[in-house]
């Protein structure tokens, strides 16, 4: 067990922890949650790691004090979201829950939880260094737009005071911090660690690129528009180079991730010791985020789907970094193990379920593209897209002894077996077929997001021309095999260049008629996708463009509203 408490550490009959982690969730050691891998990857790696789940900061901050020093350091992140999109819906509205909170309570952490995290920690334990990472993190390593102050704001490295930044999936930049402090160099030597970020009063001697400064970026938005296609540009490489940002006399420096994680090292992730459980000092409290993927299988990370608006590919990469069967299977074979399980996975997938072991054919090729997605506006065509090893995976997944059903319940991307003319390979229709019939509870949902191309184009999805196709084939399965299922499809309001007709249209789109419809999402500007760029500067910053954006709140719920009408 995870320490979470100076009593917890006595028993271990620890004198200090190593590490000690804090998190804006409840403490839950399940592979979905970040600081439960990082916490487990640390502690195989030979490290004392406790947990400070939920500090309260706005007390005496006992709670940053009570385990005292690490021997290493600190390390801050806000949790599994961004502790703003956690907070504030769309309208910049307080919610009323936390989903990652026992019962479901809201107001268990503070709003820009990094940075008011990083600052006490600061304050009260001045000389012992401060790693910040997690998607908060993450998505502000450099300028970016925040929504929820209309305005610019610098790296998160310049407003929290730490002395490290780690970006992406974390396992291998924390323990190669962990190990570096460990033979005692100092700070800077972590400065040259793959996929982290640092303040430096100087720019480094080594050839990098030089990004428009904070300053510049606040002065001109069309500068800020061309930092961010910099960034998206070498984020989603695999060898790009250092780059660099000044803010004020100092410089936010960005290292080149590591390489995408290989097979084996996947599964020595998720082989780790997760009890899948939340920690034991909740008694059994429920905390609804772990209750919906506490009986949830991973497959993969990363999505090359590129979709404007999600922040996935900019924080787990663009190149899909697969486990293998034989380590999904232990899993599962872990899971059937657990007294609570009846037979029932809620979701095997990944952030686009359907891209498992998908890759390019020629290596070389993705060495040195520099698309930002590999499916829009049309398909690489060295793009590997056959679902032969997912059907594979499928078939073995339920002849597991104890699996009544294996659902996905993440996100497919339709436009990988299908174009408005049909499947697109051998694999295509048996794959869509395996998913409807044996893979779904009743219900598929998936996101067209809109109906209007001009709009789609925008987002950087497909046209809505396939999605008719989806379910025209979708129509034909549940009619040959009798079964009354319902395909769902999810929309966005009030995204960049969508006007209130064209909410109206979708409303309006025949193509839509009699299928069940479960949610629109108003659009949320989020730091470092380019959608948050074109809602703030009201240019696409790929091509230049002006287009329009509806920045009324009013009338962005307006623009919600024309889904319901009829």
């Amino acid at each position: 067990m995870i320490p979470t408490t100076k009593k917890e550490i006595d028993a271990l009959g620890w004198d200090v922890p190593d590490i000690i982690l804090f998190t804006g969730d409840a403490f839950i050691d399940h592979p979905a949650f970040g600081t439960a891998v990082i916490a487990r990857v640390l502690e195989k790696a030979g490290y004392r790691v406790a947990v400070v789940p939920q500090p309260n900061w706005r007390d005496d901050l006992r709670d940053f004090r009570k385990m005292g020093k690490p021997k290493l350091f600190f390390g801050v992140t806000s949790g599994a979201m961004d502790s703003m999109v956690n907070h504030y819906t769309a309208a910049k509205r307080l919610r009323s829950n936390d989903a990652y909170t026992p019962g479901g309570k809201a107001s268990f952490r503070p709003d820009y939880a990094v940075t008011i995290y990083t600052q006490i920690i600061k304050e009260l334990f001045p000389q012992v260094p401060v790693v910040i990472g997690g998607i908060e993190a993450s998505l502000r390593r450099v300028t970016h737009y925040d929504y929820w102050q209309d305005a610019l704001k610098p790296s998160i490295l310049v407003e929290s005071g730490a002395d490290l930044l780690v970006y992406g999936m974390g396992e291998r930049p924390i323990c190669a911090i962990a190990d570096t402090l460990a033979t005692g160099a100092p700070l800077q030597a972590l400065q040259s660690i793959p996929q982290v970020g640092y303040l430096s009063d100087s720019k480094p001697f080594t050839e990098h690129i030089t990004l428009a400064s904070f300053e510049r970026c606040k002065s001109d938005k069309l500068e800020f528009a061309a930092n961010f296609n910099t960034v998206e540009n070498h984020a989603n490489r695999l060898e790009p180079q250092i780059l660099v940002e000044k803010c004020g006399e100092r410089f936010v420096c960005i290292n080149p991730p590591y390489p995408p994680a290989t097979e084996q090292e996947m599964d020595e992730i998720y082989a780790l010791a997760f009890t899948r459980k939340p920690h034991p000092r909740y008694r059994g409290k429920h905390i609804p985020a772990y209750e919906m993927i506490k009986h949830s299988v991973t497959t993969h990370r990363g999505c090359f789907g590129g979709c404007n608006f999600c922040t996935i590919s900019a924080h787990q990469g663009r190149f899909i970094q697969s486990r293998t069967p034989e380590s999904i299977l232990t899993e599962i074979g872990n899971l059937v193990a657990m007294p609570d399980f009846k037979g029932n996975i809620t979701d095997l997938g990944g952030p686009t379920a359907n891209m498992y072991r998908m890759k390019g054919r020629d290596r070389s090729l993705c060495a040195r593209c520099q698309r930002d997605s590999c499916l829009f506006p049309s398909r690489c065509k060295n793009l590997e897209t056959s679902h032969k090893e997912l059907l594979s995976l499928y078939e073995k997944v339920l002849k597991v002894p104890g699996i009544k059903n294996a659902y996905i319940g993440s996100g497919i991307r339709y436009d990988l077996f299908l174009d408005k003319e049909g499947f697109l390979d051998p694999t295509s229709k048996p794959y869509l077929e395996q998913l409807v019939t044996k893979h779904t509870s009743g219900r598929l949902k998936v996101a067209p997001e809109h109906t209007c191309d001009h709009v789609l184009q925008v987002m950087g999805k497909p046209s809505f021309n396939i999605f008719e196709r989806l379910r025209q084939e979708f129509d034909e399965i549940c009619h040959r095999k009798g079964l009354k299922y319902q395909l769902v499809p999810y929309f966005i309001s009030g995204h960049p260049g969508c006007r209130m007709e064209d909410m109206e249209s979708l409303s309006r789109n025949p193509h839509l008629k009699n299928l069940y419809m479960e949610q629109v999402q108003d659009f949320t500007p989020t730091p470092m996708t380019r959608s948050s760029v074109m809602f703030y500067t009201g240019i696409d910053p790929k091509t230049g463009k002006s287009l329009f954006v509806e920045r009324n709140i009013r009338k962005k719920q307006r623009q919600k509203s024309f889904f319901f009408k009829k």
